[in-house]
Parts: structure tokens; sequence; C-alpha cells
């Protein structure tokens, strides 16, 4: 709404609880985002939820993008059980409604304190240079965009020999750290942690390495530590438990 709605135009949010028949603790939570930017033609709608789908326009021309930002709203949306829907017409703004259903729930006191306790301070991340070696285009961009809400600046390399090559011509202490997929093409994460740390730079040698897989298995984890990563995030990444185990590393 924000990059589509030119200088002076007007956006509305609003958010409005509605009960589920039949289900007493549960209700469905009602988003409504609404503009009045350039809007979108009838045809482009009909794929507007697809990957790297854009509408070209002279209105969007010198707009930059991916084309994946509401793919990935409506992965997430979906995955939270819930629906998102889009009302538009070209030259008169846009409204995208999103539902999704939650559930009542009281947590005790003691798990309150437990659960603040447990949370990381961001704070150690901001201005922290990370390398995210990712050659899903869809899985870099979310975890791009939950990095840098934390204040880290990222830096993407689409597969192990991207990464090496980004990581061997960057001075020592330019990154602070690297977040390996292990399936990549070309060099997948355990080539790459190798190459890494086989390098004559010392400094650059023992940079922190977080591992991110699909599977989550105790002989994963052992493999990961075991070629020289100091961690391991499983997919789909938790927020909690990935900013756990960047902060350890960073320490």
């Amino acid at each position: 709404a924000i990059k589509y709605t030119p200088d002076g135009g007007e956006i509305k949010i609003s958010s409005t609880e509605y009960p589920i028949e039949g289900k007493e603790d549960m209700v469905t939570v009602e988003t409504v985002i609404e503009d009045n930017g350039i809007g979108m033609s009838e045809n482009f709608q009909n794929h507007l939820f697809e990957n790297f789908s854009r509408e070209r326009t002279e209105a969007t021309d010198g707009i930059q993008g991916t084309g994946l930002g509401l793919a990935i709203v409506k992965k997430l949306v979906e995955i939270m059980n819930g629906t998102i829907e889009v009302e538009s017409e070209l030259g008169k703004g846009s409204k995208f409604i999103i539902r999704v259903p939650h559930r009542f729930g009281n947590m005790p006191d003691n798990a309150k304190t437990e659960q603040e306790d447990d949370k990381v301070s961001t704070e150690i991340f901001k201005g922290k240079r990370i390398l995210l070696a990712e050659d899903n285009e869809l899985n870099a961009e979310i975890a791009k965009a939950v990095l840098q809400d934390v204040g880290f600046i990222v830096e993407h390399a689409a597969d192990g020999v991207i990464c090496v090559d980004m990581y061997k011509n960057a001075e020592a202490g330019y990154y602070d750290m690297i977040l390996m997929d292990i399936q990549m093409p070309n060099m997948n994460g355990y080539k790459a942690t190798h190459y890494i740390r086989s390098m004559e730079d010392k400094v650059k040698a023992n940079i922190p390495i977080i591992a991110m897989t699909a599977n989550a298995f105790k002989e994963d984890v052992e493999n990961v530590i075991n070629a020289g990563m100091n961690g391991h995030i499983a997919k789909p990444l938790e927020r909690d438990k990935m900013f756990r185990t960047l902060a350890d590393a960073l320490k």
C-alpha cells in the first residue's frame, strides 16, 4: 500500500474481531488495508499472489521490487489457516482483506515469566552484517525480512559458490556472521563451510556460521556441528529460537 500510493495519498488500516459460530473459544480477526493509490487491472489481480508477479504500467515505472511480497504474505496467512483477498480498480486504489482465526487462551503467570526470561534482546543484532546463503528466493525474502526487522544488515548469496566468492572478496571483519542453507545448487552448505574454514586468514576462517535446514533430527544437528558450523536453525524459521541461536553465536 505504501509503495504504490503516491505522496498525499491515503492508507487506512482497521482490525475487527468476529465470533466463530459453534466455537466459543475462537474468533476471526479481520484486518483491512485500503488505499487510494494506483490500483490494479482486473487481469493482473488473477496473478497477484504468484511468485515474481508485477504489473508493468507507466505508474509503476521506477518502483523497485521483486514481485514476491504478496506471495510471501499469502503463504504466511495460509500457514495460520487464514485467507487473503483483494478488491481493486486501476487508477482508484486497492483494498486487501485478511481473515485469520485465533483461539483464546489463558497463560499461567509462571509461564509468562519463563517466556519473558527466554526472550533475547535484539539490540545485539543492530548494525551486524550477515551473509545469507539461500537458493530459494521466497525463503530468502522471508529470512531477510525477519533479520532486517531486528537490525541486521543482510547481503544475499543465491548458492554456495556465490557465498564463498562474496566472502572471499570481502575484508576480514566485514561480515559478522554467515547464515548457511545446506541444500543449495553448485555448492552445498557443507562444502562452502569447509572452504571458509580452510582459509589462511584465521580471522575470516573463524566467522560464526549457522546452518539452516528443513530437518531438525539429532543426526542433522550433529552433522552440522561436525562440519564446523556453530549452530543449527530448522525451517520454517521460528523467530525466538532463531534469535537465541544467532545471539549465542555472536557472543
